[in-house]
């Protein structure tokens, strides 16, 4: 009888849970139908789910969404010019680039601006590390936000129709990044 007890408990909880889960889904979240798999996409963070898209401007006033790159595999890297491991990183970042841009592999480097001490830290940041990439400002912190940005650098590897395949929180090395694209390609 207790055993019953607790099945039945447990059976509750999923249920609750379930509905909870369900029904807290932000109105931001859409479903969509991509072309290539003809299957229904749930917009989020999470691997499996389509990518939010976003617009923001780079270093020379321009902007750029995260859909502008559909039919690219993207790396999508939040870091910040005072952070080690962002520094330690972006040396890879660079030569993923220029090594798999002609693959149709973009990374876009997503600044978590207002952790910033000042916009010109960044530029300064670039050239030194003769950064090629897209270089965009989050000057609100929204798209840090949207994609519960915790860990300094956070990297999101998305397919070519911009489904999240990985997320990376912490440095990731050349290795790694090639290792999860060649699995793409």
């Amino acid at each position: 009888m207790r055993k019953n007890l607790i099945a039945i408990l447990v059976l509750i909880g999923l249920v609750v849970y379930g509905g909870y889960d369900y029904f807290k889904k932000s109105p931001s979240e859409t479903i969509q139908i991509t072309k290539s798999e003809n299957k229904q996409l749930r917009t989020g963070i999470l691997k499996g789910q389509l990518a939010p898209d976003f617009a923001l401007t780079d270093l020379k006033g321009t902007t750029v969404q995260l859909s502008d790159f559909k039919g690219k595999i993207v790396l999508v890297n939040f870091w910040a010019t005072w952070c080690p491991p962002c520094q330690v990183e972006m040396p890879h970042m660079q030569n993923i680039f220029q090594d798999f841009k002609a693959k149709d592999v973009v990374i876009l480097g997503v600044n978590m601006t207002l952790t910033e001490e000042n916009l010109e830290d960044v530029q300064t940041f670039v050239n030194e590390q003769q950064l090629t990439f897209p270089i965009v400002m989050d000057e609100k912190s929204d798209v840090v936000q949207t994609y519960q940005v915790v860990a300094y650098p956070t990297t999101y590897l998305l397919d070519t129709e911009g489904v999240i395949l990985e997320k990376f929180q912490g440095a990731i090395s050349y290795e790694i990044m090639e290792k999860y694209i060649s699995r793409i390609h």
